[in-house]
């Protein structure tokens, strides 16, 4: 099992092709992902990415998205290990003791806050301007996304 193994779901009531127009801009994974290298392995289209992840650690990163009723639930998955100093590709696994343990939460623990703070910040960029309860606002995106997907 990955050091840090984390799982989110997170609802977005804006159009799926959207969200996805916008987790497939390679210009914003430097910010959500600093010192991490991500490599498309499988592009689902509207139904999300799938990457390799190396530099600071090393492992698969995914987001699905799964159209829900007028908007989307963003599923966010990360598992990953810290790399060697130095290298971009080797596992340095967390330690099998009680500090080891401690590091690895530690390192879950503030993967799962850098996640929500980016999650929360698309949310309120995708729902600017829509009244509680309100329909998401339709389809805005100029950027075209495949449909298909596995």
């Amino acid at each position: 099992m990955a050091g840090i193994d984390l799982i989110d779901e997170t609802f977005i009531a804006a159009n799926v092709r959207d969200v996805a127009a916008i987790v497939a801009d390679d210009q914003r994974w430097p910010r959500w992902f600093p010192g991490l290298r991500l490599t498309v392995f499988m592009d689902r289209g509207i139904k999300g990415i799938r990457w390799s992840v190396a530099g600071q650690q090393v492992g698969s990163c995914e987001i699905w998205l799964e159209q829900f009723g007028d908007g989307v639930i963003v599923h966010y998955y990360l598992r990953v290990e810290p790399t060697l100093p130095g290298s971009a590709s080797e596992p340095a696994p967390f330690p099998d003791d009680p500090a080891g343990w401690r590091a690895a939460a530690k390192a879950r623990a503030q993967a799962a806050k850098r996640w929500k703070r980016l999650v929360w910040d698309l949310k309120d960029e995708l729902e600017t301007g829509r009244l509680p309860g309100a329909a998401a606002r339709e389809f805005q995106g100029n950027v075209r996304v495949r449909e298909g997907g596995a």
